[in-house]
Order: C-alpha cells, then sequence, then structure tokens
C-alpha cells in the first residue's frame, strides 16, 4: 500500500468505532492531500512517458522530455516546445480532479504530431489523426464508450474505498 494511503489510513483509523482518534489538522489534511495528488501524478505520466515513447517511436518522432503543465496555467490542455519538451495538463483546471485518460492520450498525440510540423496545416492534422488512429489500434487510446462505468459509480467506488480504509 503507498505511504499516501498508509498516512491517511493512520489517521483515520478508528473513526466510528468508539476508539481514540486523532483528527488531522487542516493543514495536516492539506499535506496528505498534496502528497496524494503527486502520487497520482507521478503514477499517470510513468504511464504516459511509457505510451508517448510508443508513439513516437512508431512514427520516427523525438521529444526531448514529457512534463505535466504546471498548476497554474489554466488556458491549454498541453503544449509543444520547438527544443522538444511537451507539456500535458493532468488535471481539471477547475476542479482539480484528474482528466481522463483519453483525452491525455489525445492532448499528447495532437503535440506529438506537432514535433513535425509546428502549426496546425493539413500536412499536421493528416500526422495528429494517423497517431491518434495508431493509439488506438494499440489500446492506449480509448475514448470513453456508452458502456463504460459513468463517473457517479467510479466515485460511489472510491467512497467505498474510504470507508474500507477508515475501517482497517
Amino acid at each position: 500500500m503507498p505511504a499516501v494511503q498508509l498516512e491517511l489510513a493512520e489517521v483515520v483509523r478508528g473513526w466510528g468505532t468508539g476508539s481514540p482518534t486523532r483528527i488531522p489538522s487542516v493543514a495536516a489534511a492539506s499535506r496528505i492531500a498534496a502528497k496524494a495528488r503527486r502520487a497520482m501524478a507521478r503514477d499517470i505520466m510513468g504511464r504516459l512517458e511509457r505510451d508517448a515513447g510508443l508513439l513516437a517511436g512508431r512514427f520516427g518522432l523525438a521529444y526531448r522530455v514529457l512534463e505535466p503543465e504546471g498548476p497554474r496555467v489554466k488556458s491549454r490542455y498541453g503544449v509543444c516546445f520547438s527544443d522538444g519538451t511537451i507539456r500535458i495538463r493532468l488535471f481539471h483546471a477547475t476542479s482539480g480532479r484528474p482528466l481522463r485518460y483519453s483525452s491525455l492520450i489525445d492532448t499528447l498525440c495532437h503535440e506529438l504530431a506537432h514535433l513535425r510540423y509546428f502549426n496546425h496545416g493539413r500536412r499536421f492534422q493528416s500526422l495528429y489523426r494517423r497517431i491518434l488512429e495508431h493509439a488506438r489500434r494499440e489500446g492506449i487510446y480509448r475514448p470513453q464508450m456508452p458502456t463504460e462505468v459513468p463517473r457517479r459509480s467510479l466515485r460511489r467506488e472510491r467512497e467505498a474505498r474510504v470507508v474500507q480504509l477508515m475501517l482497517i
């Protein structure tokens, strides 16, 4: 179990059981949330880097580094710099929730196409569509389908897991 989950479990252990419990301060809760967000960002970036390497290699593209976009950037989902640096926003600008992985892959494919064509012309659009289609065929890009579990159900599952942590 990741350290963040263990720490959270230690904080909430005993809630509702009648045993003594240490209730976290607002600052402690903020630190725990920040740790969880950083751990989630590391996991997402690891997966994105793996998929970026596969897609870039397939199309003969070379990027220098793939980075998460800064939290203060609200006007774009991704950017590609002329030195080969690609930055992708991982979290929603207003809610702070992680973006769907399919959205991240769509953005990644867009930015990879910019490595060859630094505009949005016809050749760029064609390459972007080919990269995205290849990602779809390889199972990397899977946009939400009507048969997927709705977000509300996923939220209920997460809440159930938190309750289970509380009971540990």
